[in-house]
This record gives structure tokens, C-alpha cells and sequence, in this order.
């Protein structure tokens, strides 16, 4: 339990950044779940349509710290390799 003043204050302070990432994370899973539900789908112009708006947002989220930088390189690599593969096939 926080007993100073500085520490209550950085209590409230955690309370409300944790709030507001928790919906930026929300946010961004939405889009990635977006474009994973185009790749599912098998449609390739939508699918990347979909990867040209989750990117930005995704990007905007490690410059937050909402995300760590090599998470999204990841997962946007695999998505890339995905959306790629549907146009092969």
C-alpha cells in the first residue's frame, strides 16, 4: 500500500497507463485478427488491404511500448509470409 503522497500518485498514474494500454493492445489485436481472418478467407487483395492498415498501428504501438519491437517484426513477417503465400497458390 502506497503510504507517501508520491507513491499514491504514481499508484493513480500506473492505474490509469495500464487502462490505456490494455486498449491500445485491444486495438491492435483487432487488426491483426483482421487481416488473419482475410488470410483464413484466402482472399489476397483483402488480406493485404487489411496488412496496409494493421501496420501502422501495430509500428505506432512499439514506438508506445505497448509492444516490444521484436514481437511485431515477428508477427508482422509471418503475416507478410502468409499473405504472400496466398498469392502463389
Amino acid at each position: 500500500m502506497a503510504n507517501t503522497a508520491q507513491a499514491k500518485k504514481r499508484a493513480r498514474q500506473n492505474e490509469n497507463s495500464r487502462k490505456h494500454n490494455a486498449s491500445l493492445r485491444s486495438m491492435a489485436r483487432t487488426y491483426m485478427k483482421k487481416v488473419q481472418v482475410q488470410i483464413d478467407a484466402g482472399n489476397y487483395e483483402e488480406a493485404q488491404a487489411a496488412f496496409k492498415t494493421c501496420q501502422p498501428i501495430i509500428d505506432s504501438m512499439v514506438n508506445k511500448g505497448v509492444f516490444a519491437k521484436n514481437k511485431v517484426a515477428r508477427q508482422k513477417s509471418r503475416m507478410v509470409a502468409k499473405i504472400k503465400g496466398l498469392k502463389a497458390a
